[in-house]
């Protein structure tokens, strides 16, 4: 079984990236299920009802998400009807949506899909380790494929889950940074791990905005709205292969498909 995961979609370039790169790289590799972190794919902060479904259309199985998923106050009660959009488990109850799925493969094999958000120099949410025992055990009943997308800040941070989970799930892939890390491994007991899968959207901007409103609130403080950039574009991720008998990763392959424009 072969799975693409897709880093974090920024705006409209990235969502040209998915429009015109993606039915091939599923190809290409051989993909059985896609799995896209969109929480930045509507003008570089939130998703929208419309966008998400453009995206699943598009040839994405699951979009997961992060703490930017509120950003567009419509998404809130899509979250609830729709089970192909999670937004990160470990926070309350009460919030809408869910953080976890288990998810059918065309052949029928399962795959369980999770989603957290990490806590260093983020919210003070439901602690993610502990949280995601919790979820693991229960998609475990079903699947023995399970795949992490933990949303966080802190390289240590998602190191740190990455063996805090090692030989409990198939992968742990962070998302967030935007900066995809050349540190794809395969841990000790057969979890694929990489720090962050990267950014599908304009390499040339400081992290999918416009350099000079990124360099413009940095030098003077002022909060000015942000603007996603528009040039080179890349489809950025990992594929990771997997054994799916006993859920664990054979490989991981770090990819990088730029948009010839």
């Amino acid at each position: 079984m072969r799975i693409l995961f897709v880093g974090d979609i920024v705006g409209k370039a990235g969502r040209r990236a998915i429009e015109e790169l993606l039915k091939k790289v599923i190809s290409d590799y051989d993909v059985d299920f896609t799995i896209a972190n969109g929480e930045n794919a509507a003008s570089g902060m939130g998703i929208t009802p419309p966008i998400a479904l453009e995206i699943l259309s598009q040839g994405v199985d699951v979009l997961t998400s992060g703490n930017h998923i509120w950003a567009k106050k419509e998404i809130l009660p899509f979250l609830s009807e729709e089970s192909r959009i999670l937004r990160p488990a470990n926070y309350p109850a009460r919030v809408p949506g869910r953080g976890a799925g288990l998810f059918k493969l065309n052949d029928g094999q399962k795959i369980g899909i999770l989603n957290l958000e990490g806590r260093v120099f983020m919210r003070p949410l439901d602690c993610p380790f502990r949280v995601a025992e919790r979820e693991i055990e229960s998609m475990r009943k079903e699947t023995e494929t399970i795949i992490v997308d933990f949303h966080a800040e802190a390289t240590s941070e998602k190191n740190a889950m990455g063996w805090f989970l090692d030989g409990k799930v198939t992968a742990v892939l962070g998302t967030h940074t935007h900066i995809q890390t050349s540190d794809e491994k395969i841990l000790d007991e057969g979890t694929a791990f990489i720090t962050d899968a990267g950014m599908t959207g304009p390499l040339n901007s400081v992290i999918g905005i416009r350099k000079e409103i990124a360099l413009e609130r940095l030098l003077t403080q002022v909060p000015w709205k942000f603007d996603v950039a528009t040039e080179d574009i890349e489809l950025q991720g990992v594929v990771v292969e997997v054994d799916p008998k006993t859920g664990r990763s054979k490989n991981i392959k770090r990819i990088r498909v730029p948009l010839d424009e």
